[in-house]
């Protein structure tokens, strides 16, 4: 225990600036997408079910919860911490989220350690810190008000880095915490399997095991209470059409669309009744192929990156085809991507970078610029190639490989030209 004890001091003492800037971030990202919670998805979907709990209502919490109460049932002692000060609903709002930016702060103190284990570079180590702590795609998950969508990326990140490290039970232990903190880390089981060398029906068991003892009291609620979970499930995609996805240009045009606060959404498709029902299971599904397909490519070895990177693969599918698709839904994609990069390429995470600044340009810079039709369309050219590359990565990266080999080469100098 001295050892252990000591061994955290001495590694603290060494990274004691990472963890001073870690700390920083976390605040910025309090003060900056914190600051209240009024017309957010939290003040209708989650605020209900906390009130309810701080006033000692436990059984009405869970009737009140949203498709996401697993993440609020995570999240619940944190609510009731403020109760010891007498604090209310904003103090509450702040505390739930504080846990999630926590997450993501020591994800990156983690990556900040191993780079440095492997020798990476300072501004490796220190972008990777950066991009998991001050993201600046998680200031507009807290202002929309789902902060829980970091959290749910690091378990993700951590089940699968448990998976590689042989741990079998953490493994599944945090695979089942993800997948009860937001059902979309479904899609995280294949990457997880694929990585454990070993005991996977093990891991699958725990999994599932600590989802039911998460998921069992939500479902008893709000069945005994007619009730279904507000504002989505599973297998829904409602009414929410939105213009950053794959199904936009089938949608039907000349309807009124308005948003969830009755604004007039100009420009807006109204969703094929079809589609209903089907993309949120599809979405879950095309993991079970894609990983199958991984697992045959036979290259998969101890410590690849073959896992991680179909994880992030998965990730991006899901913003594709998911109809609610909104700017908190690509921070899954690019803290996987970053975890990768950095680990894999041992490089600053360029990748991560440009995935950042280019979900801030097609979700915030665009919209007050560009019709619905336009921000669909740019979306599309963005993703689209971006999954081809992940694709071939994973499934052909010979292909990869000789392509970028073409793109970089030099080109050839005649010998005539050379002295001009």
């Amino acid at each position: 225990m001295a050892d252990s004890n000591w061994d955290v001091m001495r590694r603290l003492r060494e990274n004691w600036l990472a963890v001073a800037c870690a700390g920083v971030g976390v605040w910025s990202m309090v003060y900056l997408g914190l600051y209240g919670f009024a017309w957010t998805d939290y003040d209708f979907e989650a605020t209900p079910s906390y009130d309810a709990l701080t006033a000692g209502h436990v059984w009405r919490f869970f009737e009140l919860a949203p498709a996401y109460g697993g993440s609020l049932e995570l999240r619940a002692p944190f609510a009731l911490l403020p109760g010891l000060w007498g604090g209310g609903e904003q103090a509450v709002y702040e505390l739930v989220g504080l846990v999630c930016l926590i997450a993501g702060g020591l994800l990156g103190l983690w990556l900040f350690g191993r780079l440095r284990k492997l020798g990476a570079t300072r501004l490796a180590r220190w972008t990777a810190l950066g991009l998991c702590a001050a993201n600046p795609v998680t200031i507009y998950a807290c202002q929309i008000g789902h902060p829980e969508e970091l959290l749910g990326a690091v378990l993700c990140v951590a089940a699968l880095l448990a998976a590689r490290g042989k741990r079998v039970v953490w493994a599944g232990l945090l695979l089942g915490l993800a997948i009860v903190n937001k059902e979309w880390a479904l899609i995280a089981i294949g990457p997880v399997l694929l990585a454990l060398p070993a005991h996977r029906w093990r891991a699958l068991a725990i999994a599932a095991a600590t989802a039911t003892v998460f998921y069992a009291p939500l479902m008893i609620a709000q069945w005994t209470a007619h009730t279904t979970p507000s504002p989505v499930a599973l297998s829904g995609t409602g009414s929410i059409f939105q213009p950053w996805q794959i199904w936009w240009f089938l949608g039907a045009t000349g309807h009124v669309v308005r948003n969830s606060n009755g604004v007039i959404l100009h420009g807006y498709r109204e969703a094929p009744a079809w589609l209903s029902g089907l993309t949120h299971p599809l979405i879950v599904l095309l993991g079970v192929p894609l990983t199958l397909l991984a697992a045959r490519q036979g290259r998969r070895r101890e410590g690849s990156g073959d896992a991680l990177l179909l994880l992030v693969a998965l990730l991006l599918v899901r913003c594709v085809l998911d109809p609610w698709d909104d700017v908190y839904y690509l921070l899954p994609f690019i803290i996987a991507l970053v975890s990768w990069e950095s680990l894999e390429r041992r490089r600053p995470p360029l990748l991560g970078l440009i995935a950042t600044f280019a979900t801030w340009a097609v979700f915030e810079a665009l919209p007050a610029n560009t019709s619905a039709d336009a921000r669909s369309a740019i979306f599309l050219a963005l993703a689209l190639p971006a999954l081809i590359a992940l694709g071939l990565a994973i499934y052909a990266p010979r292909t990869l490989s000789r392509a970028s080999r073409r793109w970089t080469a030099p080109a050839r100098i005649q010998p005539s030209q050379a002295w001009r």
